[in-house]
C-alpha cells in the first residue's frame, strides 16, 4: 500500500468472531423484522459483506416503543431503588469487560476500528461509562424550596419516560454508553437504533444487557436506515426524548420530527470543525504530535477532529516539516494488526466523500503538502493528508470531511487566530499549544466552542461534560447534565397551617 503501509498481510492478522446476534432486540427477545427484510453490513477492510442483519422499519418501531412505554409505565425499573439500578448496570459493565475481545473485534470488522485500541480503549471506556452513571443511580435528589410565601415546596426528578437514541457509526460502542448509561440510570426505557454500518456491537449489548438482569423491554435494539428507523424514533408520537449524535444536516431533520410530532426533548451532538492554534513557544515535536493524531486519530472519523491547524509564523516552517515527516510514516493497513495506526473509512460511500473533498481541496487552490490518494487494491484505505494555503471560504476549511484531511494554515497574531478558528458554523471543540498562560487563557475564553483543550486533545472524561455551541448541536454528553438530560423537574407544593392558598 506504499511507505508507512501495511496491508499484503492482511490475512495473518484476521480475528473475525462468529456473527451471534442479527436480529432486532425487542422485547427481550432477537425477533425478525416485520417486513422480513435485511440489510447488509459490510467489513471496510475488503468491501465485503460480513453478515445480514435485520431490517427495522416503522412497524418495528412501533413494536419497540409499545414495549419501551409498557416497561416504564407499568414494569420494575423507572420504580427500584436506584441502589439496585446501579447493582445491575454494574453486573452490565462486567458482562462488557469478559467479552471486550469479541467486542473489539466486531467494531473493527464492522467500523474499520483499530482491535488494539478498541481492546484497550474503547470497550473498557464503555464499560466505565456504565460504572460512572450505575454510581449516579442512587443520588438523584431534588431539593427543598424555601417559598417566599407561606407554603412548603420541594421538588422531585424523575425519568423522562422513553426515549429514543440514535447512535453514530464512528464510534460504535462508546457512543451507544454515552446515551444508553444515563437514561438507564435515570430509570427510562428505550430504543436505540445503531447506525446501519455498524450494528453489531450494539445487538451484542443488548444480549448483555438481559445477561445482566436489565428487565424485558427497557432496552430495545432496533436496527435499520435513517430515513425510515431514525425517521420514525424522532416524529414517534408516544417517545418523550431523543438523543441524536451525527451530522448537522440529519440533526436539523430530527429536531423537526420532534417538533411536528409531540414536542418531545431533543439533545444533538452534531458536526465540528475543530481548530488547533499551534503558538511559537510551543515545543514543535509535541505540537506536531497533537497535530497529527487529532486529525488521524480514528481515521479522522471523530466529531472534534483537529482539521483546521493554525500554526504562529516563527514555528511555522518546523512545524510544516514534522507534521509532513510524521504523516508519511504513518501506518495505514489491516486495522487486526497491532503496528497498523489507520484502518479503512467506514463504508464505501464515506471513502468516496473524503476523496472527493480532497479533489475539491486541489481545485480550489490549496497546496497539497502530502497524500490524497486511496491506498490498496480493495477496502477503503486512504493516505493522511495535508494541505495548506487554505482559506476559510474553502470546502476542506468549512465542511466537516470527517477523514484523515488536515487543512493547515500560517498566522501572526493572536486576534489573528481567533478570528479565524471562530469563522465556522461549528462550535465542538478547540485546541491550543502555548507554554503562556496569558495567552491559554485569553484565547480559551475567547473561542466559541464547547470544549477547549490546552497542551493536550481528546482529553474526554465521564466526568467532564461534552457538547457543541452553533450549529455543533445542543445538550451535554459526559457528566451528570447527561444525566440530567433524562430526568424531569416535578414542583410540588402545599400550604402551611392555615395558610389562605389564594
Amino acid at each position: 500500500m506504499g511507505s508507512g503501509c501495511n496491508y499484503d498481510g492482511l490475512d495473518s492478522f484476521v480475528k473475525i468472531p462468529t456473527i451471534k446476534f442479527t436480529k432486532l432486540f425487542i422485547n427481550g427477545e432477537f425477533i425478525d423484522s416485520i417486513s422480513g427484510k435485511t440489510l447488509e453490513t459490510i467489513d471496510p477492510r475488503t468491501g465485503e459483506m460480513i453478515a445480514r442483519v435485520a431490517e427495522g422499519d416503522k412497524e418495528d418501531v412501533d413494536l419497540a416503543v409499545k414495549a419501551a412505554r409498557h416497561a416504564f409505565d407499568s414494569g420494575p425499573w423507572p420504580r427500584l431503588p436506584g441502589s439496585e439500578r446501579g447493582r445491575i448496570m454494574m453486573k452490565f459493565a462486567d458482562l462488557i469487560e469478559e467479552n471486550v475481545e469479541e467486542l473489539a473485534a466486531l467494531d473493527t470488522i464492522d467500523a474499520g476500528k483499530l482491535f488494539s485500541t478498541g481492546k484497550v480503549r474503547d470497550i473498557p471506556v464503555a464499560a466505565s461509562i456504565l460504572r460512572y452513571y450505575a454510581g449516579a443511580a442512587d443520588k438523584i435528589h431534588g431539593e427543598v424550596l424555601k417559598m417566599s410565601r407561606e407554603f412548603h415546596a420541594y421538588t422531585l426528578r424523575e425519568p423522562i419516560g422513553v426515549v429514543g437514541h440514535i447512535v453514530p457509526w464512528n464510534i460504535p460502542s462508546v457512543s451507544f454508553f454515552i446515551k444508553v448509561s444515563p437514561a438507564l440510570a435515570a430509570g427510562c426505557t428505550m430504543v436505540v437504533k445503531p447506525a446501519e454500518q455498524t450494528p453489531l456491537s450494539a445487538l451484542y449489548y443488548a444480549h448483555l444487557a438481559k445477561l445482566a438482569g436489565i428487565p424485558d423491554g427497557v432496552i430495545n435494539v432496533v436496527t435499520g436506515f435513517g430515513p425510515t428507523a431514525g425517521a420514525a424514533i424522532s416524529s414517534h408520537m408516544d417517545i418523550d426524548a431523543v438523543s441524536f449524535t451525527g451530522s448537522t444536516e440529519v440533526g436539523r431533520k430530527v429536531m423537526q420530527a420532534a417538533a411536528a410530532s409531540n414536542l418531545k426533548v431533543v439533545s444533538l451532538e452534531l458536526g465540528g470543525k475543530s481548530p488547533l492554534i499551534i503558538f511559537d513557544d510551543a515545543d514543535v515535536d509535541i505540537a506536531a504530535q497533537l497535530a497529527l493524531t487529532g486529525i488521524l486519530f480514528n481515521k479522522g472519523e471523530v466529531c472534534v477532529a483537529s482539521s483546521r491547524v493554525y500554526v504562529q509564523e516563527g514555528i511555522y516552517d518546523q512545524v510544516v516539516k514534522k507534521l509532513v515527516e510524521n504523516a508519511k510514516a504513518w501506518v495505514v493497513g489491516d486495522p487486526f494488526d497491532p503496528k497498523v495506526q489507520q484502518g479503512p473509512q467506514v463504508d464505501k460511500k464515506q471513502f468516496e466523500k473524503i476523496l472527493s473533498y480532497i479533489e475539491h481541496g486541489k481545485r480550489e487552490g490549496a497546496t497539497l503538502l502530502t497524500g490524497g490518494k486511496p491506498l490498496g487494491g480493495k477496502g477503503y484505505y486512504i493516505e493522511p493528508t495535508i494541505f495548506t494555503d487554505f482559506k476559510e471560504e474553502m470546502l476542506i476549511a468549512k465542511d466537516e470531511i470527517f477523514g484523515p484531511v488536515m487543512a493547515l494554515a500560517k498566522f501572526k497574531t493572536i486576534e489573528e487566530a481567533i478570528e479565524r478558528a471562530n469563522n465556522t458554523r461549528y462550535g465542538l471543540a478547540a485546541g491550543i499549544v502555548t507554554k503562556d498562560l496569558n495567552v491559554a487563557n485569553t484565547v480559551s475564553r475567547s473561542i466559541r466552542a464547547g470544549t477547549i483543550w490546552i497542551n493536550c486533545y481528546f482529553a474526554f472524561g465521564n466526568d467532564c461534560p461534552f457538547g457543541g455551541y452553533k450549529m455543533s448541536g445542543f445538550g451535554k454528553d459526559f457528566g451528570l447534565e447527561a444525566l440530567h438530560k433524562y430526568l424531569k423537574v416535578k414542583s410540588v407544593v402545599t400550604p402551611l397551617y392555615n395558610t389562605p392558598w389564594l
